[in-house]
């Protein structure tokens, strides 16, 4: 089980959401590199970055700012995602240095846009599915698509995606423990590898999570667990 921490972006600062309401930011940091940096040195093998204000179609220039400079701060894989909707949107964030470029928003509207952006960049794209009450939401989780996160997972694993993020957008910042039995369901039923997002608060949900990866869920992301100091970054690494 890999444990991912994850750095939100908002107007260049380290913040959290609760189930990714705009409204509901709390700021944990004003250098985003410092805090990737710590992460580093705490053993995180990824970090997890994500742009909110582009996922919001709000486009900061700060973020990508912030993003380019954590590249050039770790050694470290980066993933990131926020906004990444077009090739263009692609070329860009990998030619910052960017290790995996997940895609949301893209992979549930056209199929066809999708493929043309999978082509391109196959071996950076992981598909992040984002659901509330199992129905995909999309554009920052402020719209709701006509098809429900197991749909579209199966969609995506048969046009070649591995991987994808499923995030319980209800779950997310609010410290209430993973979906593991929804997250558990989408890996058996799409065959696809699952990194799981959303609710982790303790040292017990990461060894609730490590029960049932043979299920397909091999790795987690957790952000406000951390931000509040229910357990470090060293600790949730032991033992995985």
């Amino acid at each position: 089980m890999i444990i991912i921490p994850a750095i939100d972006l908002r107007q260049g600062k380290c913040v959290r959401l609760t189930q990714g309401r705009k409204d509901a930011v709390k700021v944990y940091d004003n250098d985003p590199v410092k805090i990737a940096e710590g992460f580093e040195r705490d053993g995180a093998q990824i970090l997890h970055v994500v742009d909110l204000d582009a996922a919001f179609s709000e486009p900061n220039s700060s973020n990508r700012h912030a993003l380019r400079e954590i590249i050039r701060s770790v050694n470290i894989p980066v993933q990131f995602g926020g906004g990444i909707r077009t090739v263009r949107d692609l070329e860009q964030v990998i030619s910052l240095g960017v290790t995996w470029a997940v895609i949301g928003t893209a992979a549930v509207g056209s199929t066809e846009t999708f493929k043309t952006i999978f082509r391109y960049g196959r071996q950076h794209i992981v598909v992040g599915i984002d659901a509330k009450d199992g129905q995909v939401v999309t554009h920052g989780w402020e719209k709701e698509a006509t098809v429900s996160a197991l749909i579209l997972a199966r969609r995506v694993a048969e046009i070649g995606v591995e991987r994808i993020i499923y995030t319980d957008v209800q779950r997310d910042g609010m410290l209430t423990g993973p979906n593991i039995e929804q997250t558990c369901k989408i890996a058996r039923e799409s065959g696809l590898k699952i990194t799981a997002s959303g609710g982790v608060s303790s040292l017990e949900d990461l060894s609730r999570l490590k029960a049932v990866n043979e299920c397909g869920i091999d790795s987690v992301i957790i952000g406000k667990a951390l931000y509040e100091g229910r357990f470090t970054l060293r600790e949730g690494l032991r033992g995985f």
